[in-house]
């Protein structure tokens, strides 16, 4: 019986020390590879409104990247955005978005998801609302160029109800392209 546990053990420490060792091989390989660091990105980006009274969106942007493997990273995304209203008697809304985000490339290290989330402060004349900003998007990266399509939600500034009332939460689906570079 206790040759049995023997054998056992030796087989358990056997593989247990070739998957230590595997282990170590892949971590090894993996910094070789891959050199984590900072990318900048200057982009502009043009959409449509999803709730009355704003039809059009137009914007740029500046987004840093930090790449902390060759699959994830993080982002700040900061740039100017104008919602144009669709009729003669209303207001533009223009606002500065800050946003965080988490980057991951799911397909050939190009092809991204990425979640943001952030503030938009407005600095339209007479209406200085911050809003909560959500923003999902998918896009596709090179070395130098990205484009991503988002969904933006600005989820405390005021839209018009159908009915003609005010509500809160305005959204916008749009397109961004960018010129990126490494730091």
């Amino acid at each position: 019986m206790k040759t049995i546990e023997k054998i056992k053990f030796v087989l358990v420490f056997a593989i247990s020390i070739l998957f230590a060792s595997n282990t170590q091989a892949q971590d090894t390989t993996t910094s070789k590879n891959y050199d984590q660091g900072f990318k900048m990105g200057i982009g502009i980006n043009a959409g449509y409104a999803a709730h009355d009274p704003y039809k059009l969106a137009l914007g740029a942007d500046t987004r840093l990247q930090y790449d902390l493997s060759k699959r994830y990273s993080i982002t700040l995304t900061t740039g100017f955005t104008n919602l144009f209203v669709s009729k003669v008697d209303g207001s533009d809304l223009g606002f500065i978005p800050a946003k965080a985000g988490f980057k991951a490339f799911v397909w050939n290290d190009q092809f991204y998801v990425m979640g943001e989330a952030g503030a938009a402060f407005a600095v339209t004349n007479g209406y200085h609302k911050t809003s909560l900003l959500l923003a999902p998007s998918i896009g596709y990266a090179t070395k130098y160029v990205d484009i991503s399509l988002r969904y933006e939600h600005y989820n405390d500034f005021v839209r018009l109800n159908n009915n003609g009332s005010q509500g809160k939460g305005v959204g916008q689906l749009g397109v961004r392209l960018a010129y990126g570079f490494e730091l």
